[in-house]
């Protein structure tokens, strides 16, 4: 989800530029040669499934994986979400360099919400598997986990761009608001399967990426 340059009135995209600044400072902060990969990874994966989009009015639609991407990166989501929507700017004109901080932000935030929010449960269906050895229950928990991070990533975006649009002032947008929202819903049903199936073949092949989750959290 991106919204259009010319949009958001100056005092908006200087509050929000100042949180996304604020926000990529943090997950400079936690990268490190372990994490680097997987950000690397995810910038990658972000700047692809968002390069084929449909503009809807002030904004557009395409598959987001934020709410996975903070998961699996914490507060990694914001400089990693940041380094993809620059290069879309850049290469596609997608969003704009003067709404960068607001669609960083709007993407980012939720992702970081998604992270702490789901945390425990990633937990506690690790717990199970090797306490319990129930591998079911562990393979349902990181199902739950995935709906959760889509709903968590696509939801906090939609709400976090019907405050931006709010803060203009301009009734106009505001029409716009639902238009945006029901049009994420196509949108979160792929989103939450993909997030789904990714972070239980993570449990299953590769449960160490949740170490890095959690150190992320620190």
């Amino acid at each position: 989800m991106h919204l259009a340059d010319g949009v958001l009135n100056l005092s908006t995209l200087v509050a929000c530029a100042a949180l996304s600044a604020g926000g990529i400072a943090l997950g400079l902060r936690r990268l490190s040669a372990q994490s680097l990969p997987l950000a690397a990874l995810f910038a990658a994966v972000f700047f692809v499934v968002g390069t084929v989009h449909i503009p809807i009015g002030v904004g557009s639609v395409h598959l987001v994986l934020n709410g996975l991407i903070g998961v699996l990166l914490g507060w990694l989501a914001f400089p990693v979400i940041f380094v993809a929507l620059s290069l879309q700017a850049l290469l596609f004109s997608f969003g704009g360099f003067a709404v960068l901080g607001a669609n960083t932000l709007l993407l980012a935030a939720p992702a970081v919400l998604a992270h702490f929010a789901l945390r425990p449960l990633l937990g506690r269906s690790t717990a199970a598997a090797t306490e319990l050895h129930t591998v079911t229950a562990h393979r349902r928990g990181l199902l739950l986990a995935g709906v959760l991070a889509a709903t968590l990533g696509i939801g906090g975006a939609v709400l976090g761009a019907a405050v931006m649009l709010w803060s203009t002032g301009q009734d106009a947008l505001l029409g716009l608001i639902g238009l945006i929202a029901l049009a994420q819903i196509p949108v979160w049903l792929i989103d939450a399967a993909v997030s789904a199936l990714v972070i239980a073949t993570l449990g299953r092949v590769l449960p160490r990426a949740f170490d890095l989750t959690r150190a992320q959290s620190r």
